[in-house]
């Protein structure tokens, strides 16, 4: 559905600030600014045991001018809604840059911030793909919902507790440099979520189970009947939370696994998305969370799984977290190759990544979370592409002998260099001669990246393709947050090493 852009925001003294601000700037000598004003509105309702546990409503508004002045960059940002106060802002991001170049000079650096080229996309509109604003819905509609959902877990007796909560965020954009680009831009996102908790009166002992619906670029609609079962799930949900409670603890080895989509979303972003971040495969981003394994040196060469992987970073996916029109830097929304038959050839760029390595223009990937902060190179939609003809769900599974089926992600750990990673998930399912027999506790599947990608041996059809993702992608210091979503099939992996958290924690 065709939304337009918040009036209310396009009644803001936009324009007027961002010419007051690039004028300044192109006067003091910059090479390039451009100025953003965003107005990012998030709400929140949470229930403990169908009743209210907390609510807020929270909007940031501000603009922010960056610069590339003698070959350095310069940011600044402001509140105040004043042509004077844009053209001080811009004159305090050139000061920036200027003293930064005195820092960079004491350092013995010679590197200059260049821009790799981009089209001008003068007067732009986008709007994400929804068809009900949640924050056109009244607040007892929200809260009603999410109590109906507690109650109905509530009402089962494998249920002592159950948790929900629902968050929502209007994000508007308006951006333009010197070069004659400008956009206006609304994204809708929400992530609903519902946690159902077992405890054994007798031993004391507890588990939970949360929902597979994933966060995602869609409306109200998506609560209420588009895009998800969520009658279905929450259903199922109290049976497979008692089965889970009585389920054996896995013997530790080597199996076959069919991982569905819903664990796989964040295999991905760790051993994938975050590794083909090009400032951080060049070393840029190494003091949050580390670097990456696979180095520029390795394009086109390394073997990242096998010959059924082929990945792709996408800033167009319809719903999807990190869908834009276009970036933080004016550069239009973009699909790209990121492993083509199991080998590395692409990575994420911003303007200067790409102007520095030589790649051509940017694929779109600079994002900031707030009008206060500076773009950084982030994460885009980076998702397993499904086999055209590929199989069901139902039939990996009925080729394992002896396997797991895993399902919903949990908690992961995975080491600087986005290599050596564990993941756990909400739900394993023991497979055994083709079938599922039951769920097993205490499940982590470990592995090396490679290694791990390597041993994919089937890749489900499009029928299994679900797009995931997460709400709260960290990175850079200051630190910022971005969402992000990951498409993925079912797959099936063949001898992964499977840890028994108990016995691990016991050592």
């Amino acid at each position: 559905m065709s939304h337009e852009i918040d009036q209310s925001f396009l009644a803001l003294p936009l324009r007027p600030l961002a010419d007051a601000a690039l004028a300044r700037a192109r006067a003091l000598g910059a090479e390039h600014a451009d100025f953003r004003f965003e107005r990012v509105r998030s709400a929140s309702w949470r229930l403990r045991d169908a009743r209210p546990a907390g609510s807020s409503d929270t909007t940031e508004l501000g603009y922010a001018v960056r610069v590339v002045h003698g070959g350095t960059w310069g940011f600044a940002s402001g509140v105040e809604l004043t042509m004077d106060a844009a053209a001080r802002v811009a004159s305090q991001a050139v000061q920036m840059a200027k003293l930064s170049a005195k820092v960079i000079a004491a350092a013995g650096s010679q590197e200059r911030v260049e821009l790799a080229d981009e089209p001008v996309h003068a007067e732009r509109t986008w709007v994400s793909s929804y068809e009900v604003n949640p924050f056109d819905v009244p607040d007892a509609d929200k809260t009603g919902l999410l109590t109906d959902w507690s109650e109905r877990l509530l009402a089962a007796d494998a249920v002592a507790h159950a948790d929900a909560s629902l968050l929502t965020v209007q994000e508007n954009k308006f951006y333009a440099d010197s070069a004659g680009t400008t956009t206006t831009q609304q994204r809708i996102r929400l992530h609903p979520q519902l946690t159902a908790v077992a405890v054994d009166p007798v031993t004391g002992g507890f588990d939970s189970m949360r929902t597979l619906a994933p966060p995602a670029g869609r409306g109200w609609e998506y609560l209420t009947g588009t895009g998800w079962d969520w009658d279905a799930e929450l259903a199922e949900m109290p049976e497979l939370l008692a089965e889970k409670m009585s389920a054996p603890s896995v013997e530790a080895g080597s199996y076959d696994l069919v991982v569905d989509p819903s664990n796989l979303w964040l295999t991905i972003h760790e051993s994938v998305g975050h590794a083909t971040e090009l400032d951080r495969a060049l070393g840029y981003e190494a003091a949050y969370a580390g670097t990456s394994f696979a180095t520029p040196d390795l394009l086109g060469t390394l073997a990242y799984g096998s010959k059924l992987m082929n990945v792709t970073g996408d800033r167009t996916a319809e719903h999807g977290l990190a869908t834009v029109g276009y970036d933080d830097e004016g550069v239009a929304a973009q699909s790209w190759d990121l492993v083509k038959d199991g080998v590395l050839v692409g990575y994420q760029l911003d303007r200067r990544i790409a102007k520095l390595t030589g790649l051509g223009r940017s694929n779109g990937c600079a994002f900031a979370d707030s009008p206060a902060h500076v773009p950084l190179q982030r994460m885009a939609n980076v998702s397993l592409l499904p086999a055209p003809e590929g199989p069901s769900t139902e039939e990996l599974i009925s080729g394992v002998e002896k396997g797991i089926y895993v399902v919903g992600d949990r908690s992961w750990s995975i080491d600087m260099q986005r290599y050596n990673f564990q993941f756990t998930a909400q739900r394993f399912f023991r497979i055994e001669n083709g079938r599922l027999a039951g769920q097993l506790r205490d499940v982590a599947y470990q592995a090396t990246t490679t290694d791990f990608w390597g041993s994919m041996t089937a890749v489900g059809g499009p029928q299994t393709y679900v797009l995931g993702g997460a709400f709260n992608c960290g990175k850079a210091q200051p630190g910022q947050v971005a969402a992000v979503s990951h498409g993925c099939p079912s797959a099936l992996f063949t001898n992964v090493n499977i840890l028994n958290t108990t016995q691990e924690a016991g050592r």
